[in-house]
């Protein structure tokens, strides 16, 4: 049964316009090629931060006037469409039910793959059906683990995301042919379980798991599984911050995916910036942006692509939901913005707590000392340094010095602990800090108010996710309506049958 939002929103959109999509639809060319990218957390908000950074730091004259922004590629598509992400559990959904939602048209609850609200009927997902119905490959690329719940949700069906192990039973079963990314979580399951590494090897797939053996990979190898070796946070790709210049981008993941499965049958390629998302829950702007920008230079192998294919090619770029309830603009810079403050920022939130703000509570560091850190790595200074800073606007007031102290000292002593012996973290800690070290998660929340930017959460909101379309049919996919609806468009343009009607 079709969703009721659905026929809300067609009653609300002028019929004029559905008529218009409507034979767009029936009139398009059945792309050969389908490209369709996720940017985890991502909506308007986030490429407008990217974009509007790089318009602040164009530095194109010295009048003082804004230039304005820089646009990413897709953003000049041709069609531009937004969709609601609510899932049947909440206005504010996860990964899991929004994945499901574009995968197999259907809404279920918060963690849940790819079944209903029962946890006992699966869901068909388009690439299964693409699977069984065509002759096209299938890639899955994401930034994140290649058993988190957005690539997870075009292969497995299970009712919760944090079954890492049965998920990845099904990546080996899918027989998908091109899966790269962060590596598997749990690979080993129990102590009786199989590796899923030796497992996907027994099924016929090439396991690299370095870059130089994925560099040597050839269309030969049929089915392919490469995981990365520069492993970051919970095992992912790096974020692009921290990227080394030789360590492979989303952007290579992406053309070594094309020259895998390129050929005459065409293929389906869904590619996740999952780290979007993560920085967002962590309040990054800097990192965000640079996530951003690496899902934009992985859009444009997909367009160099389809400039020599034309009329075969549709790119989709899209977010399953919004994380973090990104703003540009702050309370405390009221109608100024000073995005450019933003390239002061040289490293993640994640790399500093990993490899700085740990070593501080191992060697008992000094806030003085840990804060010609941040002011190397973040622009950022104390009243005192403030001929040190690269403009005024970096220095930190006295009210700002206050909040970092503290959250330095909550870091390096620690919440309080109940007669029990247990952790206890006030609502003002929480909204401070949410699960992030203090000292950390403060560091860019100043930046980040400092430059004109805010976050209203360290979770995901209720704000409509962009839909930004290229190609073979990509007119079908203007306007206002439901994530669902991505999935049932791809079903009508690829000549498949809807199975969620």
């Amino acid at each position: 049964m079709k969703k009721v939002i659905s026929l809300i929103l067609a009653a609300m959109m002028l019929l004029s316009c559905c008529s218009f999509a409507g034979a767009e639809a029936a009139d398009a060319k059945q792309p050969k090629y389908v490209f369709l990218f996720i940017g985890d957390g991502m909506t308007f908000s986030q490429f407008q931060l990217a974009s509007s950074y790089l318009g602040a730091n164009a530095d194109t004259n010295d009048d003082g006037i804004l230039d304005g922004n820089v646009a990413l590629s897709f953003m000049q598509f041709d069609t531009i469409g937004s969709v609601t992400t609510y899932d049947s559990s909440s206005f504010c959904p996860d990964s899991a039910s929004t994945a499901t939602s574009i995968a197999s048209g259907f809404k279920t609850y918060s963690g849940v793959i790819n079944m209903d609200e029962t946890k006992t009927v699966p869901f068909t997902t388009i690439t299964e059906q693409i699977r069984d119905n065509t002759d096209m490959k299938i890639g899955v690329i994401s930034s994140v683990n290649l058993n988190h719940a957005t690539p997870a949700a075009f292969y497995a069906h299970v009712p919760s995301r944090s079954r890492y192990y049965d998920i990845g039973l099904e990546l080996v079963a899918s027989g998908y042919d091109y899966f790269a990314g962060g590596a598997l979580l749990k690979p080993d399951g129990t102590e009786e379980q199989a590796n899923l590494y030796d497992l996907a090897a027994q099924a016929g797939y090439t396991v690299a798991r370095t870059q130089a053996d994925a560099e040597k990979l050839t269309p030969a190898d049929c089915k392919v599984l490469i995981v990365t070796e520069h492993m970051a946070d919970s095992d992912s790709l790096d974020y692009e911050i921290d990227r080394a210049e030789d360590v492979w981008a989303l952007s290579d993941y992406v053309a070594k995916g094309i020259e895998l499965m390129d050929g005459d049958n065409g293929f389906f390629l869904m590619c996740e910036g999952g780290k979007i998302d993560w920085a967002c829950h962590a309040n990054d702007a800097g990192s965000v942006i640079w996530d951003v920008l690496a899902m934009d230079k992985a859009v444009q192998v997909a367009m160099e692509f389809a400039a020599q294919h034309a009329d075969e090619t549709l790119i989709i770029v899209t977010g399953d939901h919004e994380t973090g309830g990104l703003t540009i603009g702050f309370a405390g810079t009221d109608y100024a913005t000073y995005l450019d403050n933003i390239k002061n920022q040289h490293i993640s939130y994640a790399k500093y707590d990993a490899d700085y703000v740990s070593a501080y509570k191992a060697n008992g560091t000094s806030f003085e000392d840990a804060m010609k850190d941040v002011e190397a790595l973040f622009g950022l200074y104390l009243p005192e340094d403030a001929e040190q800073a690269a403009n005024e606007t970096l220095v930190l007031n006295d009210y700002e010095t206050g909040l970092l102290r503290d959250a330095y000292d909550v870091t390096m002593n620690g919440y309080a602990v109940d007669t029990e012996g247990n952790t206890v973290q006030t609502q003002g800690e929480y909204i401070s800090y949410g699960t992030y070290t203090p000292f950390s998660v403060t560091v860019t929340h100043l930046l980040n108010n400092k430059s004109g930017i805010n976050f209203a959460s360290y979770a995901h909101t209720g704000l409509p996710a962009a839909v930004c379309a290229q190609g073979a049919g990509a007119d079908s996919f203007a306007g206002f309506y439901d994530n669902t609806d991505i999935h049932d468009k791809l079903c009508e343009l690829l000549g498949l049958e809807n199975l969620a009607k």
